[in-house]
């Protein structure tokens, strides 16, 4: 819609350089794995449409364009441009759950006329506490809006979307997990995982020994979940997610017997992220390993352990 009343129109373009990492992610998938049938509903701002933004880590700077074009022969009067650099937290269970942790404002022209086309160049450097995050209940994004202001037919916006992840160092403590669970006198395994942390790519490593088995085990399943807690007090949303599920064990085992296990995060359909605690005091996320035994009445024993997720790599 021309802004002139017809004929073309004038556009406001956002422009970012490459990111200092090189790295770009694709955004705008839907949910390929959800504890609700069709998933959840998009959120605000939330496009449908894939399309790649750029990776940042916390301490990269943004840089870029903003392009304002105009049709030639033609004028704009504004009362100034402005572009804004915004992390927030939106929350879906709550409409109004809309949080802004970080927001900067640039001026980039003051209130006139312009006769012509023009560029503005741009630069942001500016915490980022948290890493982007789309979720069932919960999305972490950044994203800078241009705003060319008008006391008549309305504002020209322009925005761009980014995305932010940070890259941790490995723990320093890292112990084994090591549990024995069980049902007195008719069940008792002990479980061991190599550790407790593990960064995105990592491999699970575990062995399951049966120290006593006197119910009639049919297999066994080795499953990933998810848990999303949004909100706090008595308005808290958790929200889970089983992202695979594999069977370890096929029949009946024996006292004694040792099932080895071998998981590969990397495999893991399903964005994997870090795990997240407390972010902006608004939700966290969680990781476990969930060992289930099915006997011959279809009867369900199991054992969740929670594990830490960390970020080596940007992608």
């Amino acid at each position: 819609m021309s802004i002139f009343g017809f004929g073309a129109s004038a556009s406001l373009n956002l422009t970012l350089s490459p990111p200092p990492s090189g790295e770009f992610k694709d955004i705008g998938k839907p949910n390929t794995v959800s504890s609700t049938k069709d998933g959840p509903p998009p959120l605000a701002n939330d496009s449908p449409e894939v399309r790649k933004v750029p990776i940042y880590t916390g301490t990269d700077k943004v840089e870029g364009t903003l392009s304002l074009t105009l049709p030639q022969g033609k004028k704009l009067d504004h009362l100034g441009i402005k572009v804004e650099l915004i992390g927030r937290v939106e929350m879906f269970y709550d409409r109004g759950g809309v949080h802004d942790f970080t927001s900067l404002v640039k001026e980039v022209d003051a209130p006139g006329t312009i006769y012509d086309s023009k560029e503005y160049p741009l630069s942001f450097d500016f915490e980022k506490p948290y890493e982007s995050y789309r979720g069932l209940n919960v999305r972490v994004r950044y994203f800078l809006r241009a705003t060319l202001s008008r006391n008549y037919s309305g504002n020209l916006t322009a925005e761009k979307e980014i995305c932010v992840q940070h890259i941790t160092n490995e723990p320093e403590i890292n112990n084994s997990i090591k549990m024995e669970v069980g049902i007195e006198d008719c069940l008792h395994i002990e479980f061991e995982y190599e550790r407790q942390k593990y960064g995105l790519t990592d491999v699970i490593v575990g062995k399951i020994f049966f120290l006593l088995v006197r119910i009639k085990i049919k297999h066994m399943e080795l499953a990933v979940i998810r848990r999303e807690s949004a909100g706090s007090g008595q308005n808290i949303y958790n929200e889970s997610e089983t992202l695979i599920k594999y069977e370890i064990m096929d029949g009946a085992p024996v006292r004694g017997e040792c099932i080895p296990v071998r998981l590969f995060l990397k495999g893991v359909p399903g964005e994997l992220t870090p795990t997240y605690r407390n972010v902006g005091n608004r939700f966290s996320l969680k990781y476990y390993i969930n060992l289930v035994l099915v006997d011959e009445e279809d009867r369900r024993y199991f054992k969740q352990q929670e594990v830490t997720l960390w970020r080596k790599v940007l992608g």
